[in-house]
């Protein structure tokens, strides 16, 4: 006698359900949609941003997170220093 998990993973409800969601999933990151949505870097001068900005445009950069010990004028240079030796690169 099948027992209640037994008759679930039989279902075909189940999986097409899950496959559904998986494709809607898939076309709204295909086509821009706010499902996920990516974190954009700050627009304008670096001392406008907010230390979160400062230390999560550095995070992306360095691959590492920036000392919590910083001050916000130190995040500032560090900001600047990177963005200019990028600059260079170009």
């Amino acid at each position: 006698m099948p027992t209640p998990m037994d008759r679930a993973l039989q279902s075909r409800n189940l999986f097409f359900g899950f496959a559904g969601l998986v494709a809607v999933a898939s076309l709204a990151n295909l086509f821009g949609g706010d499902i996920f949505p990516a974190e954009k870097d700050p627009k304008g001068a670096p001392e406008t941003w907010t230390e979160e900005e400062l230390r999560r445009w550095l995070r992306t950069r360095d691959g590492f997170a920036p000392d919590s010990k910083l001050s916000r004028d130190d995040l500032i240079e560090k900001v600047k220093a990177k963005m200019s030796v990028g600059s260079q690169l170009k």
